[in-house]
């Protein structure tokens, strides 16, 4: 994949001074490999690197495929906001996306949800915006974890995780290894930020945790050019692609040879990893 000049110097020193280091998470996974490939039986199927684990399961060449996320500190805007319903969507759709890249589609659904004190009032309304987004994906709500902790997590903040399971046959895996040059790269627009890169927006726009009154008028502030204020437009929920993916999934010519969901990392780390290792992809950002 071709770089522009400067491009990844610049984006690892911003997350870095926002507070987020890309590089020991990279380091930690490849610490971290060697232990989980030893849990590997003949029934995993791939290794890590893609956006879900798969399993197979039976002997009717159903594949399960997993995966577990988080919202970050995304988190810490729908605090200041009090709008918390946005957050239940975002974390089930950010990992319905995941599986989505491998051809899966949801059949349930799992939270974690953790607080310095829960608040009842809150904790529903972020599980009634996980239960509408399971709805629209033909996912259970499962069940889940809520944890108090104190002493954790700082008054007043919490923290929510999402774990996806689905399903697709074998033979209509999606893992990008038919890709082949010529093949055309289509981009579909999100929905704003999804659910990365919040600890650098925080920092740009100045919305520091010492001085929450600030940040929340900061928030509410109308912009003309987003038509809206900053804060309805930075928590607008991650979308799902589902509806228009899954269509084309189904269609005999197998149209679409693999997907990457661009979260954590953004175009440079994620669309390598459902790439054949000699092939790299050229994006007009025009």
């Amino acid at each position: 994949m071709e770089k522009a000049e400067g491009l990844e110097p610049v984006r690892v020193d911003a997350y870095r001074q926002a507070g987020v280091d890309i590089d020991a998470g990279a380091r930690a996974v490849e610490l971290m490999r060697g232990a989980v490939r030893s849990t590997f039986g003949p029934q995993v199927m791939a290794d890590l690197g893609y956006f879900g684990g798969m399993y197979a399961f039976g002997d009717g060449g159903q594949v399960l495929v997993a995966s577990a996320d988080g919202i970050g500190t995304k988190l810490k805007l729908t605090s200041l906001l009090g709008t918390y319903r946005p957050a239940g969507r975002d974390i089930v759709n950010h990992c319905v996306n995941d599986i989505l890249t491998c051809g899966a589609r949801p059949i349930f659904f799992l939270d974690y949800i953790a607080a310095e004190k829960v608040i009842p009032e809150q904790v529903a309304e972020v599980v009634t915006g996980m239960a509408e987004a399971c709805r629209e994906a033909g996912s259970a709500l499962l069940g889940g974890e809520t944890a108090e902790m104190p002493g954790i997590y700082r008054h007043g903040e919490f923290d929510v995780a999402g774990f996806i399971v689905g399903t697709v046959q074998r033979d209509r895996m999606v893992l990008g290894e038919g890709i082949e040059p010529g093949d055309t790269v289509v981009a579909l627009p999100s929905s704003g930020l999804h659910t990365n890169g919040f600890s650098l927006v925080r920092k740009v726009f100045g919305l520091d945790d010492s001085n929450p009154e600030a940040a929340r008028q900061r928030l509410s502030r109308h912009e003309p050019t987003l038509g809206r204020t900053l804060g309805e437009a930075l928590i607008e929920p991650h979308r799902s692609y589902l509806g228009e993916i899954a269509p084309l999934l189904d269609l005999p010519e197998r149209p679409i040879k693999g997907m990457a969901h661009i979260t954590g990392g953004g175009l440079i780390d994620n669309i390598p990893r459902v790439l054949p290792k000699h092939l790299g992809v050229g994006i007009d950002l025009a």
